[in-house]
């Protein structure tokens, strides 16, 4: 057998993105044809009322990891996977999953106060009163603690805001620290403070960024009240993902586990979130200096850092259990190449009810299934096997997955092409992130999907909206964001180095339920995504994407958009250098002329940073070598794409093959410094981001935190491992030669 692959990759790429041509990135123009007949029909087969009625079912009641329901919910979807005609199984882990024992804050002194540390119910939410397996607001994996000390207010406690407390003498060295939710992923506001030497971390939501100031709160509108707290986790999982007792290891039986004390993933101080309504009080025995002005939430007081007078008592306590956490795998085995695997996960564990995190994207997800399984009771026959996944133990800390991962890690590198993960879904704009050899087809299967509320094709509603929010690039046709953390792509991308998506629709559908008991069935039906028409907008996306994946004649990359994004990577880290160089310049100017003052006047006295070196000079050019490799190899692969070739099949699965592991060479197996469970070169969440992503991060990092010899040899690496990528490329590309 032989196939034609692929005139018409070229002609398409000079078209403008919106326009209408039935070509397909990975398809001849045949069964270019016949796939999008196809997806016709799987449009069709998509049903809002089926989305319905199994989130009523599984948000219905809490269902966090470990408990009943997460279990009962478990076991239904593997029953609906084989009733569809999957192979359905669960994968059951043993892992860390404490939940509170004790949990008091208390302040102490003229004005004493009693945190409620409770979500009481709400007229109008039908689930808001229910107890089974509900859990209280707390923090996984907060150690226990009971300690006492002078409150400091840090703001949303990031590097910056101990800089301006730095500046006015201000040390929480022995003190307890409030922040407010934003500015950062949560683990890093006790990980920051603790380094900073408290001994407590509270942190609650500000109306100002999530809740009155916003608009009507809960029930009368969507925004955070003040009974809500914030759940989540604050591993550090900037170090590593999963079970805290098993790093790089799967938690099954014949793992050697850590001792708790060992744990490096643990917060090194206790904490707990608290809501508004308990924040008010102890933010009002605060003394001290008044916060400035970007500091200042939306509460009925005057802003103060502190320290003290204001003293607080913090106890938290936890039972340290184990716990089952069932993950549900279902397959459908591909007919010609079922050694490729296309995945697609989403996590079904919640704080709570979880209807909008994850439910609203854990029903996208099955009923996207369904219909796949209806095309193929009807004679469809995928290339490639298709995997679905529901994940427990995410919110703990990405733990199902990640033990999944590393548990199967070798077969995962043999097989998996690409990892397509999707979390909580809403009303609103595609968001789209991931690997930027899959940009290509992300656009051009967001080109083919309409918006329900406008009409125009999900990609083009995204580009209005950034075209008028001014945002950069926004002429040009989509493009997908890096991917840092907080959802299930980050084992499959960042540890094994398998190329993923991640995706979702949002933006209209701002509130305040947010990991709180207020993430319920009748909120998200008001606020969410009414009517569920996101939610089958998510189906049919995600759907295209798998199907694409899963028929394409040889796989769906593209190289040229990876390396025209590394290339602004490698700009940015020029200007970051600059800048950096510029700031420890005019500090040490400042620095000077307070010292020339202080000489002259010895009344006054400043507390400032201490002086620091120069930046020296960083050698971009391997990088910048290693650059143009990449362009001319992608130039290269795309070349050869346009001329198209006739080639057999073995060689199309070889070609594959090629295609799908090159990936894995923009990891280096040694990781990143300070955390090698973090392989990818490219894209990893920031040390002190958290979720927030740093691409090229080895060099990034160290540019920021001043190890400049570190950044100079993260370069070599970094441009070692760019030129690996554009060899392969290259193989490719010789491979795919016209013949005769």
């Amino acid at each position: 057998m032989r196939v034609l692959v692929l005139l018409t990759w070229g002609i398409a790429a000079i078209l403008p993105v919106w326009a209408e041509t039935p070509s397909l990135i990975g398809f001849t123009p045949e069964r270019a044809a016949q796939q999008i007949e196809r997806e016709k029909a799987f449009d069709a087969e998509i049903n809002r009322d089926n989305l319905k009625q199994w989130m009523l079912g599984m948000a219905g009641h809490p269902h966090p990891v470990g408990s009943i329901g997460g279990k009962e919910n478990a076991e239904w979807m593997v029953e609906q996977f084989r009733s569809w005609g999957y192979e359905a199984e669960l994968a059951v882990y043993e892992v860390l999953c404490p939940t509170p024992t004790l949990r008091r804050v208390e302040l102490l002194g003229e004005t004493p106060y009693v945190a409620q540390l409770s979500e009481p119910a709400v007229e109008g939410d039908r689930t808001s009163a229910q107890t089974r397996d509900r859990l209280p607001p707390f923090n996984a994996y907060s150690i226990d603690g009971d300690v006492t000390g002078e409150l400091v207010y840090v703001n949303y406690g990031v590097p910056r805001d101990y800089e301006v407390l730095a500046r006015q003498g201000i040390s929480v060295e022995g003190k307890i620290v409030i922040a407010r939710y934003g500015g950062s992923w949560r683990g890093i506001k006790p990980k920051l403070a603790a380094e900073m030497g408290a001994i407590g971390c509270l942190i609650y939501s500000d109306p100002r960024d999530d809740g009155y100031f916003q608009g009507p709160v809960y029930p009368e509108g969507p925004f955070r009240n003040a009974d809500g707290a914030q759940r989540g986790s604050v591993s550090d999982m900037p170090l590593f993902p999963g079970d805290p007792l098993t790093p790089g290891k799967p938690s099954i039986e014949g793992t050697k586990r850590l001792a708790l004390d060992e744990a490096p993933t643990l917060t090194k101080i206790p904490v707990l979130p608290i809501s508004y309504r308990d924040a008010e009080p102890l933010l009002r025995a605060l003394g001290g200096e008044v916060a400035p002005q970007e500091w200042r939430g939306a509460l009925p007081l005057t802003y103060r850092m502190g320290p003290g007078p204001g003293r607080v008592r913090l106890q938290v306590k936890f039972d340290w259990k184990q716990v089952p956490a069932y993950n549900v795998i279902a397959r459908l085995a591909g007919s010609e190449r079922p050694d490729q695997w296309i995945m697609r996960g989403n996590h079904h564990d919640a704080w709570v009810h979880g209807a909008a995190d994850p439910v609203s994207g854990m029903v996208a997800l099955m009923e996207e299934a369904r219909a796949i399984a209806t095309l193929v009771e009807q004679g469809w026959q995928p290339k490639r096997t298709i995997v679905y996944a529901g994940w427990d133990a995410e919110e703990p800390g990405l733990v199902g997955s990640t033990e999944w991962v590393e548990h199967h890690a070798k077969e995962l590198d043999r097989s998996l092409v690409t990892y397509i993960n999707t979390d909580g879904n809403g009303r609103g704009f595609l968001r789209a992130g991931g690997s930027h050899s899959l940009e290509r087809l992300m656009q051009e299967v967001a080109r083919d999907v309409i918006d329900p509320q406008t009409g125009v094709s999900i990609a083009r509603r995204r580009q209005a909206r950034r075209q008028v929010q001014g945002a950069p690039h926004a002429d040009e046709p989509l493009r997908l964001d890096a991917l840092g953390s907080g959802s299930d792509y980050t084992p499959f991308l960042q540890h094994l180095g398998i190329a993923s998506l991640n995706l979702g629709f949002g933006g209209e559908n701002r509130g305040g339920s947010y990991h709180s008991a207020y993430d319920s069935i009748d909120y998200y039906q008001r606020f969410g995504d009414p009517g569920f028409a996101y939610g089958a907008t998510l189906a049919r996306t995600a759907g295209r994407l798998t199907m694409r994946l899963a028929d394409a004649d040889v796989l769906p990359f593209e190289f040229s958009r990876f390396a025209q994004t590394v290339q602004r990577y490698v700009d940015e880290l020029s200007d970051l250098e600059q800048s950096e160089r510029d700031r420890i310049a005019r500090q040490n100017r400042l620095l000077d002329e307070r010292a020339y003052t202080l000489a002259a006047d010895p009344t006054k006295v400043f507390v400032d940073p201490e002086r620091e070196e120069p930046v020296p000079h960083l050698n971009m050019a391997p990088l910048r070598n290693s650059l143009e490799r990449l362009h001319t190899a992608a130039d290269k692969y795309a070349t050869a794409l346009a001329t198209g070739a006739s080639i057999d099949l073995d060689e199309s699965r070889r070609i594959d093959r090629l295609l799908f592991t090159a990936e894995r060479l923009l990891t280096r197996r040694e990781g990143l410094p300070r955390r090698s469970w973090f392989r990818h070169q490219i894209y990893a969440p920031g040390f002190y981001t958290g979720y927030g992503v740093k691409t090229i991060p080895g060099v990034r990092e160290a540019i920021e935190e001043g190890l400049w010899e570190e950044a100079a040899e993260q370069i070599e690496r970094v441009a070692a491992v760019l030129d690996g990528y554009a060899e392969r490329i290259d193989a490719i590309a010789e491979r795919w030669s016209p013949t005769e």
